[in-house]
């Protein structure tokens, strides 16, 4: 048993020292005196703790491995929403016409139409269907000197072809001696614009036939009427006139357009 002092750690730092002399341990202090022999080693201590994980060493260089399989297609992602390009240029014009087919087969005969109304009978010598006719007319400069005021009539005082049926009361008045239906033509030459009415007499005062009014805007032309009218009872009388209310007398212009004396003219004729 050792008495003097306690050794830490008889192995001494100091090689081939005799033994029981004196001695530095590993901890740089000085053994205890031994006599006789180093004593057998202890057992091993516990391990101390792990250490710090030292720096990564170099990135290795092993071979690249081979590529895998390609993926499936992922879907197809929406229309886009750009703006439609410029149109393109007119290309050339193709060759020309084709040559023209064969004609084709003539096709079935239709039905026979229905046979139409009969036609008028027209009076034995008398042209054109008429049952009666009278042609009246007036020449200007002569005829008409004086302007034809609003609710006046026009004077056609000059008889032309007639089958005389149809006959004049005076200057502007005609008498239609049959009912039935009349063609009535008549056509005015006036300086001013204005209008022109057939006015139709049937014993009770002249009634002014507001379907058959004509007239003009300017003072440029004739005014021409052309009418049917229908009588109701015997000898009705017809007449050409300025309208009632109208605001402008109307002079029949002599020499109109030229050096001759101008027509005025009133064509009647019965046809039913």
């Amino acid at each position: 048993m050792v008495t003097l002092c306690e050794c830490i750690n008889p192995v001494t730092t100091e090689p081939n020292l005799p033994e029981g002399s004196l001695g530095q341990n590993n901890l740089g202090q000085t053994a205890c005196p031994l006599f006789g022999r180093t004593g057998p080693t202890g057992p091993r201590g516990p391990m101390g703790a792990t250490g710090s994980t030292g720096n990564t060493g170099p990135t290795g260089l092993g071979v690249t491995g081979p590529t895998g399989t390609s993926g499936l297609t992922g879907a197809t992602g929406p229309t886009g929403m750009g703006l439609s390009g410029p149109t393109g240029d007119r290309g050339p014009t193709g060759p020309g016409v084709g040559a023209t087919g064969p004609q084709g087969l003539t096709g079935p005969t239709g039905p026979t139409g229905f046979t139409g109304a009969p036609g008028i009978v027209g009076t034995p010598g008398i042209p054109g269907g008429f049952i009666a006719f009278s042609d009246f007319f007036a020449l200007m400069p002569g005829d008409n000197t004086a302007t034809v005021g609003a609710g006046f009539a026009v004077e056609f005082p000059q008889n032309g072809p007639s089958t005389g049926a149809i006959v004049r009361l005076d200057a502007s008045r005609f008498e239609l001696p049959a009912v039935g239906t009349y063609l009535i033509n008549w056509q005015v030459s006036v300086n001013e614009a204005g209008q022109l009415v057939l006015g139709l007499d049937n014993g009770s005062g002249v009634v002014e036939l507001l379907t058959t009014v004509v007239g003009r805007a300017t003072g440029t032309s004739q005014i021409i009427g052309n009418r049917l009218i229908t009588t109701t009872v015997p000898n009705s009388i017809l007449t050409v006139r300025n309208p009632i209310g109208e605001p402008t007398a109307l002079t029949i212009t002599p020499f109109a357009g030229g050096i001759g004396p101008v027509s005025a003219s009133l064509v009647i004729g019965q046809i039913a």
